[in-house]
C-alpha cells in the first residue's frame, strides 16, 4: 500500500482527480514506483499505453490507478477505461502533460498510464500438462533481456516464465516496457534454487538447459515426448553446477563465426520456437 493510500481521505475512490502539480502526494507516490522498493511495499507496477492498460483489464488485472492527460479527456476509450476504473473502485486522475512526463520520466510519454496490482503465480503442486513450455531463468540480471523473453514466451505460447534466485524486477518500468503488454499474458513465477529443483522433478516435464558444455544439439532433443522446462543461465557466468547436474538434457546451440556466445533473448528465443516447432502453424490463430 503506497502512502497515497495510507493516508486518510487522500484517496477518493470512485472519483476523478485533476492534477496539476508535481509535489502532490499522489504524484509523488506514483514517481516512487520507478523504485523497487516502492513496488514491492505497494505490491503495484506501472504500465504504459492505452491498449496495454485496455488489455490489462480485459485479462482481469486489477487497476488501482489510471492517470490520462488532459489531451486525452473525451476520447471514447479513454472515457470507458476511466469508468472501468472507477467501477473496480480505482483512482482516476487526470494531469497536466508536464505531470505524465515526470511520472514516466519521457519528454513525449503516452497519453494513459495505470497503475496494477502485481501479479505472482506459485509452483506448489504445479504438474505440467501435455505440450506445455515453461522457460526458467537463472539470475537473470538485465530488464530488457527479461522483458524480451516474457514477450517471445507469450508469442511462442509458453505457459510461464520461472524467475530463479536473484532476478531483475519484471515489475520494473523497463521489464514492462520491453514485454510489450505480454507481462499481462504470461503467468510469472519466482523460486529459489531449491524450489525450483523441487518443482522440476514432481513436475512431470524435462528439464532442458542450455550449457556451453552441452553435449546435444538443442535441435535433435524430443519436444514431444514430454512437456518441457528450458533452463536458461545468468548472462555473465551461465548455469552454476547445481542447475546444470538437475538437467535432464544439456543442450547447445551450434555456432559459427567469431561470436563466442547469443544474447540471452536471442538464446531463450531460439529455444522457445524449437520447444515448440510441432504445436506452431500460420493457422494457429
Amino acid at each position: 500500500m503506497t502512502d497515497y493510500e495510507r493516508r486518510p481521505g487522500a484517496r477518493k475512490v470512485g472519483q476523478v482527480k485533476e492534477v496539476t502539480s508535481l509535489s502532490n502526494p499522489i504524484i509523488k507516490d506514483i514517481k516512487g514506483l520507478m523504485n523497487k522498493k516502492d513496488r514491492e511495499e505497494s505490491g503495484t507496477f506501472m504500465a504504459e499505453g492505452l491498449k496495454l492498460v485496455i488489455d490489462a483489464i480485459e485479462l482481469g488485472w486489477d487497476i488501482r490507478t489510471l492517470v490520462y492527460a488532459k489531451a486525452a479527456k473525451g476520447k471514447p476509450l479513454v472515457e470507458q477505461v476511466a469508468a472501468k476504473t472507477v467501477a473496480r473502485g480505482g483512482l482516476v486522475l487526470e494531469v497536466s502533460e508536464k505531470v505524465l512526463s515526470s511520472v514516466t520520466r519521457r519528454d513525449n510519454p503516452q497519453m494513459v498510464v495505470g497503475i496494477f496490482e502485481q501479479r505472482w503465480q506459485t509452483l506448489d503442486g504445479l504438474a505440467l500438462q501435455a505440450d506445455q513450455t515453461f522457460i526458467a531463468l537463472d539470475r537473470v540480471r538485465d530488464p530488457g533481456n527479461l522483458g524480451t523473453i516474457i514477450r517471445t514466451a507469450d508469442a511462442a505460447g509458453a505457459s510461464g516464465v520461472v524467475l530463479v534466485g536473484e532476478c531483475t524486477d519484471p515489475f520494473s518500468i523497463e521489464t514492462v516496457r520491453a514485454t510489450m503488454g505480454s507481462v499481462f499474458a504470461v503467468p510469472l513465477y519466482r523460486a529459489s534454487v531449491a524450489e525450483f529443483l523441487a518443482w522440476s522433478r514432481a513436475s512431470g516435464g524435462q528439464v532442458v538447459a542450455t550449457h556451453l558444455a552441452g553435449a546435444v544439439d538443442y535441435r535433435t532433443i524430443n519436444y514431444k515426448a514430454k512437456p518441457s522446462i528450458l533452463l536458461m543461465g545468468n548472462e555473465q557466468s551461465g548455469l552454476p553446477d547445481e542447475l546444470a547436474k538437475a538437467a535432464d538434457r544439456l543442450a547447445r546451440i551450434p555456432q559459427q563465426g567469431r561470436a563466442d556466445s547469443l544474447n540471452l533473448a536471442i538464446a531463450s528465443a531460439v529455444m522457445l520456437f524449437e520447444a515448440r516447432r510441432h504445436l506452431l502453424s500460420l493457422e494457429a490463430k
